[in-house]
């Protein structure tokens, strides 16, 4: 049985050809999509060199599904992406990006658990999701940002409105500060 806390090493030869080290066979791409789904971490690396090449590949495999038509980013947020690269250390939009992937994971964890609690069946599809959102955003940020200063788990002291008020406040000093880098 695999160990699935750890991420699944995929090693890079000569040829490209990509080997999974649990199964010991050749992978694709869409392969190391599916382990993501799925909600495994994987790593890559260059057997050669040893380089990490995780990010590589994983923005490889979300530019082929936008190429076939699979658009989840749309074009302003794609030209964002673009103009962080030309701010000095990236600017605020990796952290920001985090931020946001944070709160929307948040969000669907309380609507799986309110769904699941009406429809024990819809946990499956819910689940699914998750997984994919927790993967699209490990491949666009690599990492970067994982701090939350936001309200913890345990916070149970506020009301919605009071998290939606805070929420709010947050988003218009990100927007303030982003606009005075332009």
């Amino acid at each position: 049985m695999a160990d699935t806390d750890k991420p699944l090493l995929i090693k890079r030869y000569a040829s490209r050809r990509l080997y999974n080290t649990e199964t010991s066979d050749y992978v694709t791409l869409e392969d190391i999509a599916g382990f993501i789904r799925s909600g495994r971490e994987v790593k890559i690396v260059d057997l050669k060199s040893g380089d990490d090449l995780t990010r590589q590949y994983l923005l490889q495999i979300i530019a082929e599904h936008e190429s076939r038509g699979e658009n989840v980013l749309p074009v302003t947020v794609l030209n964002d992406l673009v103009r962080s690269y030309m701010v000095p250390g990236g600017g605020m939009m990796p952290q920001f990006l985090q931020t946001s992937f944070d709160m929307l994971r948040e969000s669907q964890s309380k609507m799986l658990n309110n769904m699941t609690a009406m429809n024990p069946m819809a946990k499956t599809g819910l689940e699914a999701m998750k997984a994919q959102q927790e993967a699209f955003v490990k491949a666009m940020t690599g990492g970067i940002g994982t701090q939350w200063s936001g309200p913890g788990e345990d916070d149970s002291a506020g009301d919605d409105k009071d998290d939606l008020d805070s929420i709010k406040k947050q988003l218009a000093e990100l927007q303030d500060k982003l606009s005075k880098l332009s």
